[in-house]
C-alpha cells in the first residue's frame, strides 16, 4: 500500500492505493468510500481483492485529510467534488466503486455531477431521508440524536444514535415516547465527555442525510448502479431507504451478507461479515464484467 496526498486550496485529501495502478486482472480500480468513517474501516473489506487495485481516502476533515475551507459541515456534493479530483489524480479512470452509508451518499451525489468517472456503483445502505414516506418522523428522530448529545455527550449521544438506527419500521408515536436510554445499557459511560463536534451525532452530518438524489440524472447516467442492503438490516433506517432508493431506481436492493457496517472486520466493536461480504461484492461487480 502506498499512501498519497492530493493537496488543494480547501483540504489536503489523503488516500491509500492498494496495489498497482492502473488495475488489475484488466479491470479498473475499485474505489471504497465511506462518511463518517474513514479509509481505516475498509481494511478488511480491500484485503480479500488482493488480485485488484483498491483506493481508499479519508473525507476532508475526517481522519489524514485536512480541510482549509473555513467549515464543519459535511456536504455530499462536495465531497463527491473531492472523489472526483483523487480519481482524475490517479489518472486510472473510470472505477468501479463500493460505497457505504454516507459514503453511498457521496457515490449518488458523483455519479450525478461526473456520470462517466464510475463503471459501477454498489451503494450500500445509503441514509437519504428524503426517500421515506415518513420523512418528517425520520427527522424528528434525528434531531432527537443531536439533541441528547448536545445535552449530554458522546455515550448519551451514541446510544440514542444506536436506538434510532436499530428501530423497526416507521418511526411512529411508539419511538417517540421511549424514555431517552441509558449509555451503560450499551457498554457507553454516562459521564459527558464534553465533545460537540461528532460528525455523526452532531448536525454536521446532516447535509447527508438531507441530501434529495436526482433520479433523472442517474437513471440517464452510463453507471451501473446497485443498491445494496444488508440481510440483517430487517427493517431499520438505512435498510428502509435502501429500498426505497432502489424503488426510485426501478430496482430491487441487492442484499449483502451481515448488517449495515458488514464489511468491516475484529478491529471493529460491531464487526461484520468481510470475507462472505467481499465475496458478495466481487459477484455483484464481476456481474457487470
Amino acid at each position: 500500500m502506498t499512501t498519497q496526498v492530493l493537496k488543494t486550496p480547501e483540504v489536503d485529501l489523503v488516500y491509500d492505493v492498494h496495489g498497482p495502478l492502473p488495475g488489475g486482472g484488466g479491470r479498473p480500480p475499485l474505489f471504497m468510500i465511506g462518511q463518517p468513517m474513514d479509509a481505516s474501516g475498509f481494511g478488511a473489506l480491500a484485503s480479500h481483492f488482493p488480485d485488484r487495485s483498491v483506493i481508499t481516502y479519508d473525507p476532508r476533515g475526517l481522519g489524514r485529510s485536512v480541510r482549509r475551507d473555513g467549515r464543519v459541515d459535511q456536504a455530499p456534493e462536495i465531497q463527491a467534488g473531492d472523489v472526483y479530483a483523487v480519481i482524475e489524480a490517479l489518472g486510472a479512470g473510470p472505477v468501479e466503486m463500493f460505497a457505504s452509508s454516507g459514503g453511498a451518499v457521496t457515490a449518488l451525489a458523483l455519479v450525478t455531477a461526473h456520470p462517466d468517472c464510475v463503471t459501477t456503483l454498489v451503494a450500500h445502505e445509503p441514509p437519504l431521508i428524503a426517500v421515506l414516506p415518513d420523512a418528517r418522523a425520520a427527522e424528528r428522530a434525528r434531531a432527537g440524536v443531536r439533541d441528547v448529545y448536545e445535552k449530554a455527550g458522546s455515550g448519551a449521544g451514541m446510544a440514542a444514535f444506536i436506538v434510532m438506527t436499530s428501530w423497526q419500521g416507521e418511526f411512529t408515536d411508539d419511538y417517540f415516547v421511549q424514555p431517552a436510554p441509558d449509555p451503560a445499557a450499551f457498554g457507553m459511560p454516562a459521564e459527558d465527555d464534553g465533545s460537540r463536534d461528532d460528525p455523526l451525532l452532531s448536525d454536521r452530518s446532516w447535509a447527508v442525510s438531507d441530501y434529495r438524489p436526482d433520479v433523472g440524472a442517474l437513471t440517464a447516467a452510463p453507471t451501473r448502479i446497485v443498491i445494496a442492503v444488508g440481510e440483517e438490516s430487517g427493517d431499520t433506517f438505512t435498510a428502509r431507504t435502501s429500498v426505497a432508493m432502489a424503488e426510485l431506481l426501478g430496482q430491487r436492493p441487492a442484499v449483502f451478507p451481515s448488517h449495515h457496517g458488514g464489511f468491516v472486520g475484529g478491529e471493529s466493536g460491531y464487526a461484520g461479515q468481510p470475507e462472505a461480504f467481499a465475496r458478495k461484492l466481487r459477484e455483484v461487480l464481476d456481474a457487470a464484467g
